[in-house]
């Protein structure tokens, strides 16, 4: 008996985990309407300018998501304000 609780908990924390790791930003980058945002080339090379190499770049969910190269080589996910280009958050490329 004593083993369900621990195995509900134990689901409870795993769940919280998965949750945390999805790829996108727990709120949107900009709550600007879409006709102040820049586009996605534009975006894209005011990411370049900060260093990054992108390799794939998209508007999601208020957000531009771009998949690149930071300067150790390392690769990241970047999710970008789509109004100035500012980087919100920065994950580690899964992919």
């Amino acid at each position: 008996m004593r083993k369900i609780p621990l195995v509900l908990s134990v689901f409870a924390v795993c769940a919280a985990a998965t949750a945390a790791n999805a790829s996108d930003p727990s709120r949107a980058c900009t709550t600007a309407p879409e006709s102040q945002w820049l586009k996605i080339a534009d975006l894209q090379a005011k990411v370049e300018e900060q260093g990054y190499k992108v390799r794939k770049a998209k508007l999601k969910k208020g957000c531009g998501e771009l998949y690149a190269v930071d300067k150790s080589g390392e690769r990241i996910e970047l999710f970008v304000d789509p109004t100035n280009a500012k980087i919100v958050e920065t994950k580690k490329d899964e992919d």
